[in-house]
Order: C-alpha cells, then structure tokens, then sequence
C-alpha cells in the first residue's frame, strides 16, 4: 500500500512539473507575442508595411488567439492593398472581440477593404454592422450612403445591361424568325411551281407548247438562201430579157436605115 501510494505521489509530482513548463512556456510564448507586435507597431509606423505584416504573422504563431495582431495584420494587409487577405484578418477580431467599440472598428475595416474591391453590397453589409454597434460613428454612417449610392448605380447599370441584352435577343429572334418565314415562303412557291408543273405534264395545255412547237416546225423547214431565184423568176427573168433585145435590135435596125444613102436612078 505504501509503494502504491509513493507511485501515485511521484505522478502527481510529474503531472504537476509538466503543467507548471507548460504554463512558463505559454506565458513566455505570449511575452514573445506581445514583443513582436510591439516590433511591427513600430515597422508600420516607418510605413514598413510589408515588415510589419511579417512581425505580426510571427506574433501569432507564438499565440494564434492574439486578437491584437490579428488586427495589426489587417492593417498592414490593407496599406499593401492587399484587401481580400486583410478581410479574414478584421473578421477574426469581429468575432473575438470584447467590446462594441472593437466589433464596430473591425466591421468599419471590412467595410473599407469591400469598397477598394467595389464589392458593394459586403460593403454596405459591414457598415450596417458597424453602425449597430456603434451608432455614433458619423465616418462610418459618411461611408455606408456612399456604398448605397454605388451599389445603386451599379444595380442600374447592371438592369440597363440586361434590357440592351433582352432588346438583343428579341431582335435576333425577329431576324431568325423573318429569315425561316422567307425560306418558308420560298419552299412554298417552289412547291407550287413544281406542283403546276407537274399538272401541265399531266394533260394541262402548256402556253408556251404550241409556240415551241412552231418554231421547232419552223427551224425544220427549209429557208430560200439569200440572192437566190426561184425557177419561175428565172423564166421570167429570160423572157423579159429576149423581149428586151428583140426590142434593142428593132431600134438597131431602124437607126441604120436612117444613116445609109439610097441610091437614087438618074433620069437621062
């Protein structure tokens, strides 16, 4: 019983030497935290703001519920304009915050990290929450009407947007609609014609037979070439030309009986 009870006794020692390293190391880890906070203060003062951010990140490594150099963090995230990775940083100080004054600040910070992004409605979103924490605040109250009216104009923008679209689409529709309305109409009219066809095959007089008809007869007969004479014109021809020189030789014979000398007897 003895043994047990020094068995138990020197545990509990054991217990109680661990507990107590543990304790001076985290009160040590949160003296070193609190060091390097103090080192990024007064990098960020210098406008060191990349500096700062590494000193404040080391600060929570050595104590990840250090809510100061959360914030710190943010800060400096922000003077880089690094927006998006600052917001995660206000929002652990929104939710470990002990304060309405604290909560206010951080949601104030979102605030102002959502409007360099143009992220309007977060924006407007995080100055609701930091006014309903601290209502007093006339620079949050200032920046949540300005949030307001972007977001509004964006809005807008973005419903003028959507009508230019839908007046797009509509017009498009129209044009496709009137562009298978003419191809309709055009497969109807062949249609038809194919149709009409189709029946002027069938028995149908066709208008233009007879004059295909005829000119077919008409290239078939035999055409008088040009200068040619007929028999007929011919035979006239020649006996208008015998009756012409019988006539030339009647008028010959006359002048020469005309220019000749006749003989006259003497009387002795």
């Amino acid at each position: 019983m003895r043994f047990n009870k020094y068995i138990a006794l020197v545990m509990l020692m054991i217990l109680s030497s661990t507990a107590l390293f543990a304790q001076k190391d985290t009160i040590a880890e949160k003296r070193e935290a609190r060091k390097l906070v103090r080192e990024g203060n007064n990098l960020y003062k210098q406008q060191k703001y990349t500096d700062a951010s590494v000193s404040y990140k080391k600060a929570l490594e050595k104590n990840s519920k250090y809510k100061k150099a959360s914030y710190n963090l943010g800060n400096a995230l922000y003077q880089e304009k690094l927006y998006k990775e600052a917001v995660p940083q206000y929002e652990l100080m929104s939710k470990s915050a002990k304060t309405k004054f604290e909560k206010a600040e951080a949601f104030h910070n979102i605030g102002n990290a959502m409007m360099e992004q143009k992220q309007y409605q977060p924006a407007v979103d995080a100055y609701k929450n930091s006014l309903r924490n601290n209502p007093n605040d006339d620079e949050t109250r200032y920046n949540l009407a300005v949030a307001q009216k972007l977001l509004e104009k964006e809005k807008n923008k973005d419903k003028d947007k959507n009508k230019d679209k839908n007046n797009k689409d509509n017009k498009d529709k129209k044009n496709k609609d009137d562009k298978q309305k003419d191809k309709n109409k055009d497969k109807k009219e062949g249609d038809n014609k194919d149709k009409k066809d189709k029946k002027d095959g069938d028995g149908n007089k066709d208008p233009n037979k007879d004059k295909k008809k005829n000119d077919k007869k008409n290239k078939q007969k035999p055409k008088p070439k040009q200068g040619k004479m007929s028999p007929q014109q011919i035979k006239q021809l020649l006996e208008s030309l015998k009756n012409e020189e019988k006539k030339t030789q009647k008028k010959m014979n006359v002048k020469k009986s005309k220019g000749k000398k006749v003989k006259q007897e003497k009387d002795w």
